[in-house]
């Protein structure tokens, strides 16, 4: 072999092992882990974990933020910031829960810390806010409080902080259960994959209200026809839609059931399918669904029982939008709430909230079933499970 050739093989050796390491330490596996709890008994507020996608390995640092009952979580989208609804029933003697924003520290890699500053806070305008998301541009917060029966919007500034609501409104009515239903209770509000719509999903109503959304200005204005109705007692809770954008789904909190529904992008409709059941035909204890969500591959949708403490897992026809129950699986933990699937698709964690744990689920590519992996993590009352990637 001649000294040239030698070299030319040493310099390849070394750039393979350059570029695998690169590979292998990329910021892209790194992410921070951060769950809301409420905070009642013992916990104090935003926990958070490293999470490094590419070996599993979570590493807890502790408290992110001492704050009263942030219970739902929403990252936004350059990453920098984290912002909470705080779901209490009062805030500066008004009948609102309270909107947090806080900076995430910067530091990179394995120093980074998983300490959040609070910015600012706001009134939610209604009392127990228990969800909130961003539009697709990123510059507005969408808010749903529950007790309130209200929905709201709020700017958020390039410096993170959040400015008071560019849209409000109250939801008015009740449906057949009187005592969860005898009046609004807002539950959910997102906007649509093409950012022209907001839907609003209301536990108390029996309906998902849809608005049209102006990311200009960030106004609601209801839609014609303003909403699509559920099975009466059904008190909808959370909504996933399919990647491809056709369908979407409810998760019924009362009925425990999940409501397919045909979604027409070009005007805002929604058209109801068929409602199946989210437990077993011999189950026969109380139960309250919780969570929903479709994986990030379209073939399979995922769903939390409290009461079975099961996660539902059913398979997805992609051109009809028809759900199969495939199985129910234990959640390690009882109550389960919220739950997240991991940045790669590949792990579902989810939220025990009276057990103080978060199970870590390994999800079968080709099914969708759920295997328990050897890792558990201990959050006092955790309820919600946010992703962030560390850049």
């Amino acid at each position: 072999m001649t000294i040239s050739r030698r070299r030319y093989l040493l310099w390849f050796l070394l750039f393979s092992l350059v570029t695998v390491t690169a590979a292998k330490d990329s910021p892209k596996s790194k992410y921070l882990l951060f769950v809301g709890t409420y905070t009642e008994k013992e916990s104090k507020g935003i926990y958070a974990y490293r999470f490094d996608a590419a070996s599993s390995e979570l590493t807890p640092l502790g408290i992110a933020a001492e704050a009263s009952n942030p219970s739902f979580l929403a990252i936004d989208p350059s990453h920098r910031f984290l912002y909470a609804v705080n779901e209490v029933e009062k805030y500066k003697d008004a009948n609102s829960g309270v909107v947090s924003a806080f900076a995430i520290d910067r530091q990179k890699g394995d120093r980074q810390t998983g300490k959040v500053q609070l910015l600012n806070a706001v009134a939610s305008r209604g009392a127990d806010p228990c969800y909130i998301a961003f539009d697709k541009t990123g510059k507005y917060a969408l808010v749903a409080n529950y007790t309130g029966g209200s929905v709201a919007v709020f700017p958020v500034q390039p410096d993170g902080h959040i400015g008071e609501s560019s849209a409000f409104v109250q939801h008015v009515g009740s449906s057949v259960n009187r005592e969860r239903q005898e009046g609004p209770h807002a539950h959910w509000i997102e906007t649509t994959p093409d950012n022209r719509f907001a839907i609003a999903v209301d536990l108390g109503l029996d309906e998902l209200l849809v608005y049209r959304f102006d990311a200009k200005t960030g106004s609601l204005t209801p839609n014609n026809p303003p909403y699509a109705k559920l099975d009466p007692g059904a008190g909808p809770r959370h909504l996933a839609f399919h990647p491809n954008g056709k369908f979407a789904y409810v998760v019924n909190e009362l009925q425990s059931s999940i409501t397919a529904f045909a979604y027409d992008a070009s005007r805002g409709t929604l058209h109801k399918l068929k409602t199946v059941s989210t437990l077993p035909k011999n189950f026969l204890g109380n139960n309250d669904t919780a969570e929903i969500k479709v994986h990030p591959g379209g073939k399979f949708l995922f769903a939390s029982n409290r009461g079975h403490d099961t996660i539902a897992v059913f398979s997805i026809d992609s051109k009809t939008g028809a759900l199969t129950l495939a199985d129910h699986f234990p959640t390690q933990g009882k109550t389960p709430r919220n739950f997240e699937i991991d940045p790669t698709g590949k792990l579902l964690f989810v939220a025990n909230q009276d057990t103080n744990n978060i199970a870590v689920f390994q999800i079968d590519s080709n099914n969708g079933r759920l295997t328990l992996t050897k890792q558990t993590l201990q959050v006092p009352s955790p309820v919600c499970l946010k992703f962030v990637a560390v850049e």
